[in-house]
């Protein structure tokens, strides 16, 4: 009996890529990690041990016998990688001048050690300035960053609605392809956000080209994920033709079916990425678990045209008598493909927790006329219910959707993305596995961007590491209290740091910029 359990103990090492034998151990380890259940990324859970010295990790097994400076009792806990968020909007968080903003709070007291910034199409082109940045203002996590076609587009075209000139579109290609040898990981689009919707598909592929040929990822918010202008298929269609015009991954952002005209549709989209895969071309995605999306009034309700020239050009046009008929009908449209008035939470500024429905009720209004008043005002954040759950379910069940939080100042999801997709998609509705969770929270999207030793327990990676209590694991935001910090996560380690010690955080900074590491093409 003792030789086959030796013999099972083996083989359970060599599924988990380390080894039983006697192998060289520092003499005093920083960390181990006992008597967990450990989820290293790639194998089925066991109970067992992460010895970790430095910023990597020596050896994850059933049972170590080695010292450590100190020792994390993990019994009853799950022992995972740090979970990775491919499309935030930590940008402000990671550059902010205070420190503790720096921390990245929110993030790390769900497990998230590193987080992708720049997407949207929203990434400053100077990559190197951002990265050198962290020498001087240390950071929580770790966070790859995008240049955004956005950005690029507007230093050369400004907010126009126009095809840029020969000149123009080098211009804005050297823009990029600077960006990209400074170690951008991609490039990021957001084609529903004016002034990137005036963009026609050939110069997006212009753009996308530049990234391409140095190795990077086209991530993008579609042109439509609903009824808008193209559609939600047809908006799918022209990110993956992009990919393949360009010759590069695909990565479509906060996948989603939304608005009244296109729910249910999630399983056409499901067949039109899965047809792409089959046929070779490299296409992912990553989707936040909530049902309202966050954005702003303009662009919510407000048609392209009419964004042209700014928010400043927009105020002028919502006083014009002359187009006062044409903005109502349009904003009346918009509005009902968004469940109506009821449907739209505001969420910052003075208005902040009521629905456009109750301020308009509250002012003797109708809807629209409330909506253009407050866009007047302000163009506020908004949390925007239009999704339903069996569309949801739908994505979160293919093996190539990834978890993304879409972090937005005002929106829960900001603070509970992941802890939310535990609670409630594994534990709470049984939509995937935990392991599944784990998987696609960590695994996936380090195995797809290509990140080096993250994303896995294993001897070599980086010890990046969340320790949590699966009995209390949940987010706490909601959204009429959307900063409260989720329950349940006991130890997060970043690059072998403590960041959260017993829950609480410690105020080490030990995030890292990952630079991408361009292929060629850079002088």
């Amino acid at each position: 009996m003792r030789k086959g359990r030796t013999a099972r103990l083996i083989a359970l090492a060599a599924i988990i890529g380390t080894s039983l034998s006697i192998q060289p151990v520092p003499a005093q380890a920083d960390l181990l990690i006992r008597g967990g259940t450990i989820y290293t990324g790639t194998s089925a859970p066991f109970i067992g041990d992460v010895l970790i010295a430095g910023d990597r990790i020596q050896r994850v097994a059933p049972h170590i016998a080695a010292r450590a400076r100190r020792t994390i009792e993990a019994a009853g806990m799950i022992v995972a990688p740090g979970f990775i968020d491919p499309h935030t909007h930590a940008d402000a968080m990671l550059t902010s001048d205070g420190a503790q903003e720096r921390l990245v709070l929110p993030f790390l007291m769900q497990g998230v050690t590193t987080a992708f910034i720049g997407n949207d199409g929203g990434g400053g082109p100077n990559i190197a300035r951002l990265f050198a940045a962290v020498a001087d203002k240390p950071v929580g996590i770790n966070f790859a960053a995008y240049v955004g076609f956005g950005s690029v587009r507007a230093a050369v075209l400004g907010q126009s609605d126009r095809t840029p000139t020969p000149d123009e579109l080098a211009h804005m290609r050297q823009i990029t392809a600077k960006a990209m040898c400074e170690g951008a990981i991609g490039v990021s689009t957001g084609l529903f956000y004016a002034p990137q919707s005036f963009a026609k598909t050939d110069e997006v592929v212009a753009i996308a080209r530049e990234a391409a040929i140095r190795g990077g990822f086209y991530d993008s918010h579609i042109r439509d994920e609903s009824s808008y202008t193209i559609g939600l298929m047809a908006a799918i269609e022209e990110a993956i033709g992009i990919g393949r015009s360009a010759k590069m991954p695909v990565h479509i952002a906060h996948i989603k079916a939304l608005g009244a005209d296109v729910q249910g549709q999630a399983p056409r989209v499901i067949a039109m990425v899965e047809a792409a895969r089959t046929r070779g071309e490299n296409v992912t995605a990553d989707q936040y678990p909530w049902s309202a999306s966050g954005t702003r009034l303009v662009a919510a309700l407000i048609p392209a045209w009419a964004q042209e020239g700014g928010y400043q050009a927009l105020r002028k046009r919502l006083h014009d008598p002359a187009l006062a008929v044409r903005l109502r009908a349009e904003i009346t449209e918009t509005m009902r493909k968004r469940g109506g008035a009821a449907s739209l939470l505001i969420t910052d500024g003075p208005h902040k927790g009521r629905t456009v429905a109750q301020i308009a009720a509250a002012a003797q209004i109708d809807p629209i006329a409330a909506a253009i008043r407050l866009i007047q005002e302000s163009d506020f954040a908004l949390a925007s219910f239009n999704q339903s759950e069996p569309d949801i379910a739908a994505f979160m069940k293919r093996p190539w959707v990834m978890t993304g939080s879409d972090a937005s100042p005002g929106h829960p999801r900001v603070y509970g993305s992941f802890a939310r997709k535990y609670a409630k998609y594994v534990v709470a509705d049984r939509v995937i596995t935990l392991r599944q969770f784990i998987e696609r929270s960590a695994t996936l999207t380090a195995d797809t961007f290509k990140l080096k030793d993250r994303g896995r327990l294993r001897r070599g990676a980086f010890a990046d590491v969340v320790i949590f209590d699966p009995k209390t694991y949940a987010a706490r935001a909601t959204y009429d209290q959307p900063k409260l910090f989720a329950t349940g996560v006991q130890t997060v380690i970043v690059n072998g740091t403590i960041a959260i010690d017993h829950g609480k955080p410690t105020a080490a900074a030990p995030g890292r910029p990952l630079p991408h590491r361009p292929k060629g093409h850079c002088s």
